[in-house]
């Protein structure tokens, strides 16, 4: 131990030696510069017979200081070198240099008159602050260069009779007690960086004997999490690379990503969620066999290596993991769970390198998240189909509106009453290549990489600069479905302005259409935003109502103008014989409310004829019309009306 010690301190003392000369010269050059400047502009060409030798005598310190600097950086830097003696060398210098720099301040200040005495106080406030991070590497330099440049002329100005001069005594003093703290921090600062830089040295080179070992130790001391001290994607790729390139039996890598994790850092807090993510990652390391195989992907991802393992043996250890990270934890007087949903790649059933394999299980569990949450999916070949037809519509969804491959078609909504048309929902078509992309495949797409707000802005345009061209006698109004995504952009009530005034289209004339399953995210921030809509005129509808969120709630709590009951309930009309009686429900709890409904889904005779008893207010639906092209809205539009 003493000898590693003694190597380590050898070690610093020299690296401490390099930052001291490699900074000299400039530091030399900068003291002639200042020491010539402050000898000869205030007394020339009459010198004062003390400064004339004050400055032969630091010139001749400096040229000595100067040829020890391009000594030892021609004939010692690229040697093994003793630190030490070079040191002292250095330090003899600069400490030489601050004591006389200190006996001019104080003749200064007993000669000289207030202007030459300020400059000198600046020049050489300025040496000292430089001095703390330049003599950083030697600790009592680094504090007595400054300290004595200062504090001998601070207490001279001090005791003089001259109340200014006092004042800048005491700053000068101040000043001076601050650089010894500054230096003091700064030499503990730079010799701790070099103690961390050359321990690892150090540690390698005093133990041959147990190379492999330690080299294993300093490689997991520099690639660990810092928060929960698992391996970091670096050495985790590292480990893997050897296991698949090792490896002569199967393996399964879990890719596992919390469920609920993002709600409690939104609602609790960020150290909350520190909380979790390390009691997660501490069940992780009980449950992991070899720990090098474990390492926190980034955020709230983890990655585990089962070695030896199969299948069925992977799907049925991933099971029980998810119950273990399910757990309760108590942070800070809270009971707070999250789940997990676990990807899982087999190696080498699927893939033979480490990125490969992590692509995989990571595609696994984003699908399986998608279709059941806190459960495992392990990869399938469908998995990268879906994955590379996904791929493919992002990819293509980001140019979609450039290469107009967007469109709208309207479908219209007609009163019960009369059957005259009372408003055309927007629905977005979307035309790739050959193919016409369901809007169910590409909408979540949007959603999920944050190109909803420029398509649903570009809907919204299209739609409002649409409805102004219907040529009717009666004002027919315009639907346009909004994405939760962009309800709850803070500029979409800008967005919504901005369309009515540039296509001058009255408030009235459009609905906005959400789903209900809205109100899960933020309940208060939607409801502002719907009183906001309709402050301005615009309508407000709940859409597919009746499969989404707390139904009744959403209904009683939210003045909006229209719900919009879900196709589900039209199609078991006098079928399974519960829709006419759910359909009933919502009528006697919209008149009480002074809600319009809409049926949507309409596809037959009896459909209609049943909705129209039991009330509803408008129809909507196949059996009236399917979604119209723009190109034939006009003639649709004369032929009802002329009718």
């Amino acid at each position: 131990m003493n000898n590693n010690n003694s190597n380590l301190n050898k070690y610093m003392q020299r690296d401490a030696a390099v930052l001291l000369y490699r900074n000299a010269i400039a530091g030399i050059l900068i003291t002639l510069i200042a020491s010539s400047f402050l000898v000869f502009a205030f007394t020339y060409p009459e010198v004062d017979p003390f400064k004339k030798a004050w400055w032969i005598g630091m010139t001749a310190l400096l040229t000595i200081r100067f040829l020890d600097v391009m000594w030892w950086k021609h004939k010692v830097e690229k040697t093994e070198f003793n630190g030490e003696k070079s040191i002292m060398y250095f330090v003899v210098g600069a400490n030489v240099t601050a004591v006389m720099w200190s006996v001019y301040l104080v003749y200064t200040t007993t000669q000289a008159h207030s202007i030459e005495l300020t400059t000198t106080i600046i020049t050489i406030s300025a040496m000292a602050g430089g001095s703390a991070t330049v003599l950083a590497a030697h600790k009592f330099t680094a504090m007595f260069y400054p300290f004595i440049l200062l504090a001998p002329g601070s207490i001279g100005l001090l005791v003089s009779d001259n109340y200014p001069l006092q004042l800048l005594g005491v700053l000068g003093l101040a000043f001076s007690i601050v650089m010894l703290i500054i230096s003091r921090q700064s030499a503990d600062f730079t010799r701790h960086t070099l103690f961390l830089k050359n321990e690892n040295s150090v540690l390698i080179h005093s133990m041959e004997e147990k190379v492999e070992q330690r080299t294993r130790k300093i490689y997991e001391l520099s690639n660990l999490d810092p928060l929960t001290k698992l391996y970091n994607r670096t050495a985790f790729l590292k480990q893997l690379k050897l296991v698949t390139a090792a490896s002569q039996k199967p393996f399964a890598l879990l890719f596992i990503d919390l469920d609920g994790f993002k709600k409690i850092n939104d609602s609790i807090g960020h150290k909350a969620g520190d909380k979790i993510l390390s009691k997660t990652a501490d069940r992780l390391k009980d449950f992991a066999l070899d720990k090098q195989l474990l390492c926190r992907w980034g955020g709230d991802e983890f990655l585990i290596a089962l070695e030896d393992t199969d299948e069925t043996s992977a799907v049925a250890q991933s099971t029980a993991l998810i119950e273990v990270i399910s757990k309760n934890h108590t942070v800070e007087n809270s009971i707070l769970s999250v789940g997990a949903t676990i990807g899982i790649a087999l190696y080498p059933q699927h893939a033979t390198s480490e990125d490969r394999l992590i692509q995989l299980a990571d595609m696994a569990m984003y699908y399986q998240k998608k279709l059941m949450r806190s459960t495992v999916g392990v990869f399938s070949e469908q998995m990268e189909k879906l994955y590379s037809y996904e791929l493919r519509l992002k990819n293509s969804l980001t140019t979609a509106i450039e290469k107009n491959q967007l469109r709208l078609v309207f479908q219209p909504i007609l009163g019960s009453g009369d059957i005259k048309i009372s408003a055309f929902e927007a629905l977005l078509r979307w035309q790739l290549d050959d193919d016409n992309i369901p809007p169910d495949e590409f909408i979540p797409i949007a959603e999920q990489y944050g190109l909803i707000h420029e398509i649903g802005a570009w809907v919204l345009q299209q739609a409002c600069e649409q409805a102004v061209l219907w040529d009717v006698q009666q004002k027919v109004a315009v639907c346009v479905n909004v994405s939760v995504i962009q309800l709850q952009d803070e500029h979409f009530i800008d967005i919504v302005s901005d369309t009515l005034s540039s296509s001058q289209l009255p408030a009235e004339l459009l609905h906005i259409e959400i789903t209900e399953s809205v109100f899960a995210s933020d309940p208060t921030v939607i409801s502002n935003q719907i009183k906001n809509l309709q402050v301005m005129g615009v309508k407000v509808s709940i859409d597919d109502f009746g499969t989404g969120y707390s139904s009744l709630s959403v209904m009683q709590d939210l003045a909006v103008n229209t719900v919009k009951i879900d196709r589900s309930f039209i199609n078991k009309i006098n079928n399974q014989g519960n829709g006419d009686a759910i359909i009933s429900a919502v009528m006697h709890i919209a008149s009480s409310l002074n809600f319009l409904v809409v049926a949507e889904g309409v596809e037959n005779e009896m459909q209609a004829d049943e909705l129209i008893k039991l009330g509803v207010d408008y129809l909507q639906g196949f059996y009236y019309s399917k979604p119209i092209e723009v190109e034939d809205i006009a003639s649709y539009l004369a032929q009802k009306y002329d009718n």
